[in-house]
């Protein structure tokens, strides 16, 4: 399961002066719930808090209590390292003493039956666009070459392809996406790039395999391919994606939306 952009501000706060994100949240957590099958994890791939401060998190923290899974956080370029691991000090793999480098990366390895996670820190702090220095891409080289036959998801925050939304493409993954993309293309076990920052749902063939980005579970980029577009957002339906694979089968990624909407009915009918 990802969740993305959640933007969580304070109790009571709203996201750009507009968009109850906390509201929006609860939708998707609830919405998880009234799925057929219960998920292993749910991954976020970044743009946790709308601000990156304290109360942001604990109230982040309140609104994820009740999934009943472990669930894996990622920075984003809104986000404070630091305050993130403050609000959440059991997650053991986002202290820098565990699975993080000497520079506070928030980087991590998570099996899972027959998959691997495998997650990129590509935050500059306060800045919008993403990095991918050395070090960080040497530890995902490192970590493939130590599972060559195991499928694995790579997740990052920025997306290291071109969507043609001008805005959002300019800060995107400024540097290292040409590193990233030797690394990936060396082990084809990488069966799929995960990210967020784009506020929507958008897949491209990428250095050998799918990149794809989860939408928002609040408010989404808006579609717009003109030059200099792409600089505001809509209340397109919110939504988080459902990945699906049973060990020796390709994985499989649907879009589910926050709302619950009338059916199921029978395809049976007069």
């Amino acid at each position: 399961m990802q969740f993305s952009d959640t933007h969580i501000a304070p109790p009571g706060g709203l996201a750009y002066g507009r968009v109850d994100t906390a509201a929006h949240l609860e939708k998707a957590v609830a919405a998880v719930d009234r799925l057929s099958h219960a998920p292993l994890a749910v991954l976020v791939t970044g743009d946790l808090a709308n601000h990156g401060d304290d109360e942001a998190y604990r109230h982040l923290r309140a609104l994820l209590a009740p999934l009943r899974c472990p669930v894996y956080l990622m920075p984003g370029n809104h986000d404070d390292r630091a305050a993130l691991r403050r609000a959440f000090p059991e997650h053991a793999y986002l202290q820098s003493n565990n699975s993080t480098d000497a520079d506070g990366f928030i980087q991590y390895d998570i099996g899972f039956p027959g998959l691997r996670l495998l997650t990129l820190d590509t935050v500059i702090p306060h800045a919008s666009h993403g990095s991918l220095c050395a070090k960080r891409i040497g530890w995902l080289a490192d970590r493939l070459a130590e599972a060559p036959q195991t499928p694995t998801i790579v997740a990052l925050h920025h997306p290291p392809f071109r969507a043609f939304l001008d805005y959002m493409d300019g800060i995107g993954l400024r540097e290292g996406s040409d590193a990233l993309a030797d690394v990936v293309s060396r082990h084809p076990q990488v069966c799929r790039i995960l990210c967020g920052h784009l506020h929507r749902s958008v897949q491209t063939h990428w250095a050998g395999t799918l990149v794809q980005t989860a939408p928002s579970t609040a408010h989404q980029v808006w579609l717009d391919f003109s030059s200099g577009g792409a600089k505001g957002f809509g209340m397109d339906p919110p939504g988080f994606l459902v990945h699906a694979w049973v060990d020796g089968e390709p994985l499989v990624s649907h879009l589910m939306f926050n709302e619950r909407f009338e059916g199921p009915y029978p395809f049976r009918g007069e």
